[in-house]
């Protein structure tokens, strides 16, 4: 029997992790739609913007009930997950990673084919096709997956369990590979680093000559947007960037342009910062600072007619706005 309380003439959209930094940005994105309801998947009550719904969903595992917020769900868009833990302290990490992101994701999935939704959009990680790229050469969306952390394997699991549920039972699944995403609200490294710049700390990455691709939090979103309906985004998966790769110089020389200060950045060579920093234990904090990660989203242009529609520069902008005021 449907929820007298659920309306049945606009359609519905359920975004898992509604309070985190991607499925925020899209509810509130959705929230202002004449055409659609976003469901805000959430743990706790929250106010939320326009005319998005409340969901109070349980946490992300393989026993989960999800039957309530998927009552009169036409599409799902999933961006809850166990995500990146730098300091990691759990006995056995990709255990820990599998429950939530490859159990709990297909727990919903089949709970979802189950309550008839249509497509199912999946944010997944770049770290599904590896760690990094050689000069000259990019990720694409055809390579064969070659994750190397526990994340990155629990990523790519999920996804091969998706398509074989989509295989299954004919719910439409799409699969988005975001590299580092940046924006209002943004966390981690990213933050750390834009403090610094901020603070006017010298920095010792003045030299470094390496491409790595990004995608601002604004072309995230109008991505996962544009996959909810477009008929040739069925049963893809889609790689997202910004369609311009940046050494960590020109990064950080762009972000201190977005403050409106120069960056104090002293040209150290790579090699030696490599160095240094495997002897005080920060190795793989070199490797993303210093290595490639470049991703062609060529096939995300073609495929869907999707160009990012916000600059780098921009992006860049209103994630400073966002943490300087």
């Amino acid at each position: 029997m449907s929820d007298p309380g659920v309306r049945s003439d606009v359609r519905r959209w359920l975004v898992t992790g509604a309070t985190g930094f991607v499925g925020k940005a899209v509810v509130a994105r959705l929230a202002f739609e004449d055409s659609c309801i976003p469901v805000a998947g959430c743990r706790r009550d929250v106010s939320l913007p326009g005319n998005a719904e409340l969901a109070v969903t349980p946490s992300l595992g393989p026993d989960a009930d999800w039957s309530g917020a998927l009552q009169g769900v036409e599409t799902v868009v999933h961006t809850a997950a166990r995500v990146h833990v730098m300091d990691e302290d759990a006995a056995d990490p990709l255990a820990e990673y599998r429950r939530a992101n490859v159990e709990g994701t297909l727990a919903l999935a089949r709970q979802a084919a189950q309550a008839g939704v249509r497509r199912f959009v999946f944010v997944s990680s770049i770290k599904v096709n590896g760690e990094q790229t050689a000069t000259g050469s990019a990720f694409s969306a055809a390579d064969a997956p070659a994750p190397v952390d526990p994340y990155g394997v629990s990523k790519a699991e999920a996804e091969a369990g998706l398509f074989a549920l989509g295989r299954e039972t004919g719910m439409e699944i799409v699969v988005v590979r975001p590299p580092l995403v940046y924006g209002p609200g943004v966390g981690g490294n990213f933050a750390r680093m834009m403090q610094w710049v901020a603070r006017g700390v010298p920095l010792p990455l003045g030299a470094v000559d390496n491409r790595r691709s990004l995608v601002g939090l604004d072309n995230l979103v109008d991505l996962l947007v544009t996959c909810l309906e477009h008929p040739a985004a069925a049963n893809r998966v889609f790689l997202a960037g910004d369609g311009e790769d940046l050494s960590t110089t020109d990064l950080l020389h762009r972000v201190a342009a977005a403050m409106g200060r120069r960056a104090r950045l002293v040209p150290v060579p790579p090699v030696l910062l490599r160095a240094g920093a495997r002897a005080v234990g920060r190795g793989e904090m070199a490797r993303r600072l210093l290595d490639s990660l470049q991703v062609d989203i060529s096939h995300t242009r073609e495929t869907l007619g999707w160009e990012p529609p916000v600059s780098v520069d921009e992006g860049l902008r209103r994630a400073v706005v966002s943490l300087v005021g």
